[in-house]
């Protein structure tokens, strides 16, 4: 189902030309020179045509040209496409999946970059129902670790904050959002497998959390030696329950909070190394090669997930 494709595409950042863009735009979309509604800038703006494309097909053009004091973190058009948005995938969307991951991207209140709160990764509600998460630093300000390119594009109903990713609403909590997830099937029969250890990682998984879940992909489970599901299925359950713990931390962790040589502590009481050059990557204690973080920020009702293309090992 197309829906589920575009849940879990990977966070790609924002192109250089697509900066470009926003640093030559028209002067009547500057700062504080807009005489624009937040629709009519949207429409301006000729990066933003996908976007405008989701918001016709949504019926969103009233609302967000007439609905005051709003926030939007608006998607370039590469954003839409890195995750699978086309105009042609627009076009063939249902009306209401669109319906709600525009919302997500707007808070009911106007938020200047300056009054984005500290956090890190400060809750915040979305006109869509779900929630969010902020943060503003030395580095900049980011939501959902995705970090906006251009900030207060002023409008006169709201503020428009520009961002290289569609933003994606939670689905479910961690456990339901990987089985939604046909690139992680081998991790789905470990979770279900460690239960025979007498410990319920399903159930930790899915409480309220919140949690980081490092997630191996169905490859990286056969590259680690798991060439079938069947052969998870007959698995030690308590090596099993091992190996998972150790590639959960215990707290909200997006790409934007990973730092160079940080060694966070997982739930299955050893740590994993962090390293950023040349890409995010996570090593386990027992591997010699560290993992890449392939996909990034997918957030869930109780966490957040990164997928990774090893399976960490203690």
């Amino acid at each position: 189902m197309y829906v589920k494709n575009i849940l879990f595409g990977s966070i790609l950042p924002l192109s250089a030309a697509a900066l470009f863009l926003f640093t030559s735009c028209d002067k009547d979309d500057d700062d504080n020179n807009s005489n624009r509604t937040v629709t009519e800038t949207v429409v301006a703006n000729p990066d933003f045509s996908l976007l405008e494309t989701a918001v016709g097909r949504a019926q969103l053009a009233t609302y967000l040209g007439s609905t005051n004091n709003i926030t939007v973190f608006a998607p370039t058009n590469d954003a839409f496409t890195a995750a699978g948005l086309t105009e042609s995938a627009i076009g063939t969307t249902p009306v209401a999946t669109l319906d709600a991951v525009l919302k997500y991207h707007v808070l009911a209140q106007r938020i200047p970059s300056s009054s984005v709160p500290a956090g890190p990764n400060a809750e915040v509600s979305t006109v869509n129902g779900a929630k969010a998460y902020v943060t503003r630093n030395n580095n900049g300000v980011f939501i959902n670790g995705i970090k906006v390119a251009q900030a207060d594009v002023n409008a006169t109903n709201g503020v428009i904050h520009v961002i290289g990713s569609v933003l994606m609403p939670p689905s479910g909590n961690i456990v339901e959002t990987a089985v939604a997830n046909s690139n992680l099937t081998y991790l789905v029969a470990a979770v279900q497998r460690a239960g025979a250890s007498g410990t319920d990682i399903a159930a930790a998984l899915s409480a309220a959390g919140p949690l980081t879940v490092f997630a191996p992909t169905n490859q990286a489970f056969i590259d680690a030696g798991f060439p079938t599901i069947a052969s998870i299925q007959s698995a030690d359950p308590n090596t099993i329950k091992n190996i998972l713990l150790y590639h959960v931390l215990n707290a909200r962790v997006f790409s934007s909070d990973l730092t160079e040589g940080a060694t966070p502590a997982t739930l299955q009481g050893g740590n994993v190394t962090i390293t950023l050059a040349g890409g995010a990557k996570v090593k386990g204690a027992g591997n010699s090669t560290a993992a890449a973080i392939t996909g990034t920020n997918i957030v869930a009702t109780n966490g957040v997930i990164h997928v990774i293309d090893k399976v960490l090992l203690p």
